[in-house]
């Protein structure tokens, strides 16, 4: 099953977020192309995958329908739900984040 992939305004500001980090603080463009490229990756093979991908283990975020997604190349995961054949990404999260306080 294809799933539609959908990124909500908040998830585009976080990844707008880290793209700015990279770019100003660590002056990398090549770092930040990198990251885009493996964002536009990720997104593709969420349209495939959505679905077959497990519940989050936090039990707050697992009743609320939410499952991850990881970047295939760097330490970055999208939470996302299902809404029948549509992939709602609504956040973007650095593995190191406390994602789940922020998602509470």
């Amino acid at each position: 099953m294809e799933y539609k992939v959908v990124i909500t305004s908040d998830a585009e500001e976080d990844l707008d977020e880290f793209i700015r980090y990279l770019l100003f603080d660590k002056k990398s463009q090549q770092a930040a192309s990198n990251l885009l490229n493996d964002f536009d990756v990720t997104k593709q093979n969420l349209s495939r995958v959505a679905g077959s991908l497990k519940l989050c283990d936090n039990p707050r975020l697992k009743e609320l329908g939410y499952r991850r997604i990881n970047f295939l190349s760097h330490r970055y995961f999208m939470l996302y739900r299902l809404e029948d054949n549509i992939a709602i990404v609504d956040n973007i999260f650095h593995e190191l984040q406390d994602y789940e306080n922020k998602m509470m």
